[in-house]
């Protein structure tokens, strides 16, 4: 008999208070995977108004130069 469970809904990082900026790389590269592409918003948890500014910050760090296009 399989048991079902529910999985845990994640929150969304930036509505608990954390925030995302294009000039801190540390944070902008966990929201890309390896190949250089933007998570989508089932990976990173993220609600749809902080997924789209995730992706905006993104897109001006790659413009900057300071995370790569494609890795």
């Amino acid at each position: 008999m399989a048991e079902f469970y529910r999985k845990k809904k994640k929150i969304c990082q930036m509505c608990a208070g954390k925030d995302v900026n294009y000039k801190d790389v540390m944070i902008v590269s966990k929201y890309i995977n390896e190949k250089g592409k933007i998570m989508p918003r089932r990976q990173t948890g993220a609600c749809a108004r902080h997924q789209r500014y995730i992706a905006e910050q993104i897109k001006r760090a790659r413009f900057m130069a300071l995370i790569p296009y494609v890795k």
